[in-house]
């Protein structure tokens, strides 16, 4: 295990206790409650700071800071919306991404170093328009601007970034929850715990085997979900094939996996739950560039990668590479139908309020 790796693990471990590296830090994390604190009564007493759109906004976000498995529902949600009607473009920070004062829009077939591999692959599954600045604010503006027929928006991320007003707030957490409760760097939080009593609903992503945590207290839906793999294309060719076929074509070779991703043992545990034996597994840092091939060095006869590693590893031209379409299976879909309903409500009172001339 790396140095990297193993740093990770410690500070990942602290955040599950409450023991003496957490309590040293918590003068830290008193601070930065107080300016979180502070920042919400800024906005909430400011009004005229909080950019609104003339459509109802929903925001895809969580408290705990790294990967838990917001652009898996993001996608989601969006397919979901499209299959009933709706149009919905979406938000993007643009991880990585160098980004003058506008925001890039685009739509399709994206560069990941052009808009970052989360919002390449969500325009890609969805192909629903898409614009990234890590200004939310600008680019809902340069989205509703440049696409003006969508008539909704998902942030992907962004439940703290309060210029950008919502409607309706999706938290993504997974089996740590909420760790030992404490804001950082004395704990996993970008907020205090109590800011999911104040959300709409609250999606729990599990591994094989995981537990949920304990529901937290409120009026939120609270529902899990777990990813499970449906089909695999051959990075090269562009050939698909369904999940079950290719396990028994290729599953009985040396076959690994390559994964950068917030949490890539949750990729892994997935592909061993649904039949596969892993020869050898890489996890590389979230967002990794890949400016180098991680697989001219693994003897494996496939080697299984995330879709939102794909965008960036079609250049490496290795035969070997088989890119897994992993879809959220919900404890309850209703969910999905509960939100389709609310944008009904919303979306004529949002179109009302902006074609009302302001008294100002």
């Amino acid at each position: 295990m790396s140095i990297q790796a193993r740093l990770h693990a410690a500070i990942q471990h602290a955040w599950q206790h409450k023991g003496l590296v957490s309590t040293l830090m918590l003068p830290l994390s008193w601070v930065a409650t107080a300016i979180i604190a502070r920042k919400q009564q800024r906005y909430q007493h400011q009004p005229q700071h909080v950019q609104q759109s003339r459509l109802p906004v929903i925001v895809v976000g969580n408290l705990y800071v790294g990967g838990t498995g917001k652009t898996p529902v993001v996608i989601a949600l969006a397919q979901a919306l499209q299959q009933r009607g709706w149009k919905p473009g979406i938000v993007s920070r643009g991880y990585g991404v160098r980004l003058g004062a506008q925001a890039r829009t685009g739509q399709g077939a994206l560069k990941a170093d052009e808009y970052g591999d989360e919002p390449a692959l969500i325009a890609q599954q969805t192909q629903a328009p898409i614009a990234v600045h890590p200004r939310r604010a600008l680019a809902l503006k340069a989205l509703e601007h440049n696409y003006p027929d969508i008539d909704v928006v998902i942030s992907d991320d962004g439940l703290q970034h309060l210029a950008l007003g919502r409607d309706l707030e999706i938290v993504v957490q997974d089996a740590r929850g909420v760790g030992n409760g404490r804001v950082l760097p004395a704990g996993p939080l970008r907020e205090p715990a109590s800011r999911l009593s104040d959300v709409d609903v609250i999606i729990t992503n599990l591994s094989p085997g995981q537990e949920a945590p304990p529901a937290a207290a409120g009026p939120a839906l609270q529902i899990t979900m777990r990813l499970a793999p449906t089909q695999v294309t051959q990075l090269t060719s562009g050939r698909q094939i369904l999940w079950a076929d290719w396990l028994t074509q290729f599953g009985q070779n040396a076959v690994s996996a390559v994964a950068a991703i917030g949490q890539p043992e949750r990729f892994f545990a997935m592909l061993r739950h649904h039949g596969l034996t892993l020869e050898q597994t890489l996890a590389l840092p979230d967002h990794d560039a890949y400016e180098h091939s991680p697989f001219s060095a693994m003897p494996a006869s496939c080697i299984l990668i995330t879709a939102k590693d794909a965008v960036k590893c079609a250049r490496f031209a290795d035969e070997r590479l088989w890119v897994v379409h992993a879809e959220p299976e919900f404890s309850d879909t209703n969910w999905l139908y509960w939100l389709h309903q609310r944008l009904n409500l919303l979306a004529p009172k949002k179109a009302n309020m902006a074609a009302t001339p302001s008294s100002d």
